[in-house]
């Protein structure tokens, strides 16, 4: 099956930025919308971004609208995330999804996550 891998989280200061990668062990991800989700301490998990198997159609959560940038290389087999103007709001495990539709309503895979740690 498919296994995703995040990388790319680390501590950062707001108003700064990271990227955050998720690479996919098979090839059948190129025809998977792929997303991002977050869960900070204490919180539910949450819904991030969407992209559609070919990049066509993208979706943001209103949180991160605007500062968020979601993009993927099915050459690579990688989703990204371009996170501009972070704020400590932004603290949170990042983990990547699949799923067969740009909903992402029931995701089928899910990576380990990546910590996102903004200080003010």
């Amino acid at each position: 099956q498919v296994q995703l891998v995040e990388s790319g989280g680390g501590l950062v200061q707001a108003g700064g930025s990271l990227r955050l990668s998720c690479a996919a062990s098979e090839r059948m991800v190129r025809v998977l919308a792929m997303g991002w989700f977050r869960q900070a301490p204490g919180k539910e998990r949450e819904f991030v971004a969407a992209i559609s198997w070919n990049g066509g159609s993208t979706v943001y959560a209103d949180s991160v609208k605007g500062r968020f940038t979601i993009s993927r290389d099915n050459a690579k087999n990688t989703v990204y995330l371009q996170m501009n103007s972070l704020s400590p709001d932004d603290t949170a495990v990042y983990y990547c999804a699949a799923d067969r539709s740009l909903n992402m309503a029931t995701a089928t895979y899910w990576g380990q996550g990546t910590q996102v740690t903004v200080s003010s």
